[in-house]
Formats: C-alpha cells, structure tokens, sequence
C-alpha cells in the first residue's frame, strides 16, 4: 500500500486464477479457430481428435500455419498509421451535415477521481473516408486486391500480436513512469492482474490520443467491415459467387458498426469506457481477440459457403433486426430518460422510476433515478438479450454443418451475464437497498420471467 496516489485493491484467489488462464490461453484460442479453417476446412474436432490419435502433433500443426511475413507488417503498419491520421489529424465535419448524429469534441463521464475527459468523436466519418476508398480500389484503382487481408490472414495474426502486447506494454510501464492522471490509477499487489485488467483508466499521449478510445475502436472495429468485404470478394473469387448466408452476415454485421460509430458520444458513457482500465485485456482484445473472433462466420463461408433457402434466410434476417431493434431501443430509452432527467415519455406514458441516494468517495450524498418502465421494466438488461439475438442470428446463417461459428454466440453469452453479474454487484454496492427495491420491481435479468 505504497503508491501515494490512485486506488489500492486486493485480489482475490479466484480472480487472479481467471486472469492468469485468460493470459496464456487466449492466444492459443484464437490461433486454434484460425488454424483449424486454414487447415481442417473450419472443423474444431477434427484437430482435436489427429493430436489425440497421434497423426498430428502441436509442432506439425504449428509448422504447417503461415509465419510472419513482412508484407504483412507493411499491410497491417499502413493500416494503424492511417488509423491514427483518421483519429487525430481529421477533425469531425460529419456531425455538422448529418442530421442527429452527435460528433466532434465531446466529453466523457467523470473519472473515479472526478476529472472529465474530453474527446474528439470522429469514428464514423474514418469509418466512411475507409471504405469510400476501399470501394474506389475495388471498382477503379486497382491498387491491391480486394482479397488482401484473407490472403494475408494468418501473418497478419502475428502482425496484431505484436501491435496488442507492445500496446499493453507500453502502456503497463506508462502507468508506472508517467501515468496521465495519477489519481485515476488502480493499483493491486499483482503483476499478472495490474497486467491484464489494467493500471491506468484513461492513458494518453498528448491531449487527444486517448489509448482506450482509439483501441476500443479504430483498428478492429473500422476493420470488421472490410475483413468481412474481403471474405466476401473471396467467395466471389473461389466459387464465382456470393452466397446469401455471406450477404447476410456483411449486413447484419454492417448494422451492428454502423451503430456503434453513429452512438460513439454516447458510449463514451457505457461500462467499457466508464470502469475498464486500460490493460492487455482491452489493449491485446482490441488489436487481436476482436478482428479474429468476431469475424468467424465470415471466414467460415470462404471455407464452407452456404447457401441458405428463402425461409432460412428470412429467419435469420428478421433475428438480426429485431435483436438490433430490442437493443437500440433499449439503450435509447435509457439514454433519453437520463438526459431529460426523467421528464420524458416511454411507450407514450410518463416512465416510472425508483428514486436512489449515494455516496461519492468524497463523503458527499448524490440523487439518482433508476427506470423501470418501457424495456426497462421488462428486464434489467433487455439491451444484452437484443445483443444476443442478433449474435445469434450471425451464427445461425451459417447453418448447422460445423460448431466454429456458433463460437460468438457461446462467448457473448457468457461475456454479457458475467457483465450483468459484475454491473450488479457494483449497483449493490452503490445503492444498498433501493437497489433491492429496484430488483423487486423488475426481477429477472435478461429473460423475462425464466432469467
């Protein structure tokens, strides 16, 4: 309990066990699902049960995958540098001709240690200025093909590695040597758990490079969408079409971007942003986890394209949509009743709420409100079960051959209740019993009247 500045905590047992298995085996997972398309046509179990039979080992498996090529550090250096141009030299002008959406300077939720950062929203317009130019090369420039990052994708593995630990690094010794807000720091006994979940909450180069905002979104998620056009110009390349099942997966995952940079204000305000430090769990995710995992369905209908009948593809179509609906308008009500305090209507009626009171770490006692009206009196977080359901609708237009891309869903099922479970600990903590009355009210979590 040394540091003069910022928080101390205990870690406990288990919590340092989680931290210790996600540092040496989310690598291996991700590598497992990319290798085993590249090498058993997307099949999990068929790998599994060669290095059980012996007619393969880790070493041959290992070998037979594409190493580092300096092409593709070239490819993947261009992208992050031009990244970062987008982020820091192009000032939003898209809020000022796009009706509605909310960019330029904005500000965040106030720290821990009370300060406010101030950002500057500019994630949908780099999304735009990428792909006018990705479609430019496509259709007129020719400068490279549209197949580039499948073609590349396993040394571009190695290549995001590197970029995701160096980040993490750098920003672990960042918050020994000189951390941007000293008070904003969070300190534990533990280096394994400092390395991972991250010491600094807001670290940042200047007055704008801000590490968690630019990870958070720039490189991996701008990249979704072109990760997915790339498989998609695959297909077209290797079987002289493009399925539906691909068609839905580029729109359905289009939406869910889109979405993110059109409300990038607004999550400056959610819980990534508001209680995650910046660590390898954020930093290394970004760069790796995310552009890797999220992307599977694609990536398996290069390998296993999929036609899908009508009916089928309908299905997984209205799925998606009203997922994406349940979601956006969870997160719209909320968003609406904070900002007019209450003095809204929700489903045409004046929204009902439990009146809180709490305590700031300076001893202070703050009013709150907590909604339970509209979806909000549904469930506690009918925003995640929309998440789900459009989850699921990605997985699900890849048919039921294999197990691979039904990988998202499994993994954002147990990210989301863990993200319930941990925001309501937190809310306990906070509120005390309204808390309790606010859970009488609306008792289950995601599903109403089962969870």
């Amino acid at each position: 309990k040394s540091r003069e500045h910022g928080e101390i905590m205990e870690v406990d047992w288990f919590s340092l066990t989680g931290v210790i298995l996600l540092l040496c085996l989310a690598p291996f997972i991700v590598f497992f699902f990319i290798m085993a398309c590249d090498q058993y046509q997307c099949s999990v179990t068929q790998p599994l049960l060669d290095l059980y039979s012996g007619k393969a080992t880790f070493l041959s498996i290992w070998n037979q995958a594409s190493s580092f090529s300096w092409t593709s550090a070239k490819i993947y250096a261009i992208w992050v540098s031009f990244q970062v141009f987008l982020y820091m030299c192009v000032p939003d002008i898209t809020h000022k001709v796009l009706p509605g959406y909310v960019g330029g300077v904005q500000e965040g939720a106030r720290t821990p240690a009370g300060l406010i950062n101030k950002y500057e929203i500019n994630g949908l317009q780099s999304w735009i200025i990428t792909h006018i130019l990705w479609f430019a090369n496509a259709y007129y420039f020719h400068w490279f093909s549209p197949t580039i990052i499948i073609d590349n994708w396993i040394p571009l593995l190695w290549c995001t590695n590197i970029l995701g630990y160096a980040v993490s690094t750098f920003a672990f010794i960042k918050a020994y040597l000189f951390p941007t807000n000293p008070e904003d720091c969070k300190f534990t006994g533990n280096f394994f758990y400092n390395y991972m979940m991250g010491i600094e909450f807001n670290p940042r180069i200047g007055k704008w490079f801000d590490f968690k905002l630019f990870f958070n979104g720039r490189p991996g998620i701008v990249a979704w969408t072109l990760i997915n056009l790339s498989y998609a110009a695959k297909q077209q390349e290797l079987y002289g079409e493009v399925t539906n099942s691909m068609v839905l997966v580029n729109v359905l995952q289009a939406i869910y971007v889109l979405d993110f940079f059109w409300n990038e204000a607004w999550y400056l305000k959610t819980i990534d942003v508001c209680h995650d430090h910046f660590g390898w769990y954020l930093g290394w995710g970004d760069c790796v986890w995310l552009p890797f995992l999220y992307t599977l369905q694609g990536l398996y209908l290069v390998y296993n394209p999929v036609q899908l009948s009508t009916a089928h593809a309908a299905v997984v179509l209205i799925l998606g949509l009203v997922g994406y609906y349940l979601f956006r308008s969870a997160n719209h009500q909320k968003d609406l009743f904070r900002r007019t305090d209450g003095n809204c209507t929700i489903w045409g009626r004046k929204p009902a709420y439990i009146e809180c009171t709490y305590s700031s770490a300076d001893g202070k006692r703050h009013r709150s409100k907590l909604l339970i009206s509209g979806f909000w009196g549904v469930a506690r977080h009918l925003n995640y079960t929309g998440d789900l359901m459009g989850s699921l609708a990605y997985c699900l237009a890849c048919g039921s051959g294999h197990l691979l891309p039904y990988f998202y869903i499994v993994y954002m099922t147990i990210l989301l209740v863990h993200r319930c479970i941990r925001d309501e600990h937190r809310c306990h903590t906070k509120y005390g019993k309204d808390w309790t009355r606010y859970t009488a009210a609306v008792p289950h979590r995601l599903l109403p009247g089962i969870f």
